[in-house]
């Protein structure tokens, strides 16, 4: 049985491997960290948070600092989403973020039916889908 764990990853419990959603491609074994299988970028930080303050005026811009963090973005090898992004110390190993007791998630799953799509779709949010007036409407509280 395949178990979601997050949104693009999953546990198959009879072969104990991580796998990906959406792909199904084999990351690696359960027993170990996922991110191991995984392709990974490590982002100069100034590409993505821009300072805020002028740096020719200011030493520090509310930017992270390159010297001082490091931001690696995780991909599947095979259909390229990103699984996983972390933000570390300069010179931190990867962080083992999830790490199961394989044994008691199959007792647990053992008696359960696989999930469909809709329930690992979830549900709509309450008006969502019925989301029908035109934003170009008067308000009566004198909103725009």
């Amino acid at each position: 049985m395949k178990v979601p764990v997050t949104e693009y990853l999953e546990i198959d419990l009879e072969r104990e491997l991580w796998l990906c959603r959406r792909c199904g491609h084999e990351v690696g074994p359960a027993r170990q960290a996922y991110k191991e299988g995984l392709l990974v970028y490590a982002r100069d930080p100034a590409e993505i948070h821009k300072p805020i303050l002028d740096p020719a005026l200011y030493e520090f811009t509310f930017a992270p600092d390159g010297k001082w963090i490091s931001i690696l973005e995780y991909y599947c090898p095979d259909c390229g989403v990103m699984m996983e992004t972390e933000y570390l110390p300069i010179g931190h190993p990867p962080l083992n973020d999830m790490q199961f007791d394989l044994d008691a998630l199959k007792a647990q799953w053992s008696g359960r039916e696989p999930l469909t799509e809709a329930e690992l779709a979830g549900p709509d949010p309450v008006g969502m889908s019925q989301h029908h007036h035109s934003h170009k409407q008067k308000h009566e509280h004198g909103g725009r």
